[in-house]
Formats: structure tokens, C-alpha cells, sequence
């Protein structure tokens, strides 16, 4: 029997390996160090550090059940507000290099896994990417949105107040439904720090 219990847990590490380390490969378990001085560039990529910081630990440990859970019937779940967030890290991502967020027609269906991963790194790869940028820098950068020959062009303010704020909003709307839905965020984290006691 033993040996049995030895061989399926094996059988699951060789499926799985480390799971604690993979989960520690996705940026933001906590906020990295500062940058060096408050140049646009930096305080822009610091907003968007603290975003991720907030959406990973809001988003760590979550159940099946607390991702179809809704405080309303026409209120989205929080596996819908996860997708909501996703798509609008795909824009903060874009933004930098001006290139236009187009809506798949057929959005393929991601596990709740492959779209908080996703988002984490979509994050990451925008706060370095407007790391030390210039004000002349962030003037260049577009809010872009293509729908078949459509095309709307908006200046880098509105992703300020548009997508980085909204995606702050929805991501305090996860960490107040999953602790209604039972399962509430560690109490351990502390986004003032942007890190989080064992």
C-alpha cells in the first residue's frame, strides 16, 4: 500500500513538478523595488506594479466555487471580471508601441489559470516597458482600438483614467466578492508595502 501511495504521488509531481515553484514564477507575489527617481515613465510603471501586485494576491487561491460566484444575478462572476481585467491588460500592453487592441472574433476559451498568468505577465511586460519613459515617450503612446476598418485613436490619459483605473476598481471588486462568496483574500497582504508575511 506504501509503496502504492508512493508511486501516485510521484505519478502527480511528474504531471505537475513543484507547484509552489511555478506559482512563484508569476510576477507580482510582491512589488519590486522602487524605481530610482519620479519621472512619468517610472510613476506610470509603479501604477501598474501596484495593479499587479493587487490582482495577484486578489486573484491567489481561488475556488471553482468562488469563480462562478456573483452577487447578483445580472452582476458578472469573478471568473468574468478575471476575463474583463485580461482584456484590458492586453490594451495597458499595446499602448506603449501605439499598436491597436483588436477583438478576436472567435475568443478562444481560457481556464481561469491561463488568464490570470496571462494578465500577470501582460503587467509586467507593460510596467518595463514604460520604465524611464519621457513625458516626448508618452506622448507618442496611443490608446488604439480596431473593430473590422474601424479604428479609434485615444491619448495615453485615458488609459490612465480608463483601463489602469478600472482595472484598480475591478480587481477591489474580486477581493470583496470572493470574501462574500466564503474564501476571503490573506489577511496578510499589505499593498501599502506591496508585500505580503508568510
Amino acid at each position: 500500500m506504501k509503496k502504492q501511495l508512493y508511486f501516485l504521488i510521484l505519478f502527480i509531481f511528474m504531471i505537475n513538478p513543484n507547484i509552489e515553484a511555478q506559482e512563484s514564477m508569476l510576477p507580482y507575489r510582491e512589488i519590486p523595488e522602487y524605481p530610482s527617481d519620479f519621472g512619468p515613465g517610472n510613476l506610470i510603471s509603479r501604477m501598474i506594479d501596484g495593479l499587479g501586485y493587487r490582482f495577484y494576491w486578489a486573484t491567489e487561491g481561488l475556488t471553482d466555487d468562488d469563480l462562478t460566484y456573483r452577487a447578483s444575478e445580472n452582476g458578472r462572476s469573478i471568473f468574468e471580471t478575471v476575463e474583463h481585467i485580461n482584456v484590458m491588460s492586453n490594451n495597458i500592453l499595446l499602448a506603449p508601441d501605439a499598436k491597436p487592441f483588436e477583438k478576436p472574433k472567435n475568443t478562444p476559451q481560457l481556464s481561469f489559470e491561463e488568464l490570470r498568468t496571462l494578465t500577470l505577465k501582460n503587467l509586467k511586460a507593460a510596467s518595463k516597458k514604460v520604465l524611464g519613459a519621457t513625458a516626448e515617450d508618452i506622448e507618442n503612446y496611443k490608446v488604439i482600438f480596431k473593430q473590422g476598418d474601424k479604428t479609434s485613436e485615444f491619448p495615453y490619459w485615458n488609459m490612465i483614467n480608463g483601463m489602469l483605473s478600472d482595472c484598480i476598481y475591478h480587481t477591489g471588486q474580486i477581493v470583496m466578492l470572493r470574501r462574500a462568496s466564503g474564501n476571503p483574500q490573506n489577511p496578510n497582504v499589505n499593498v501599502f508595502l506591496g508585500k505580503t508575511r508568510e
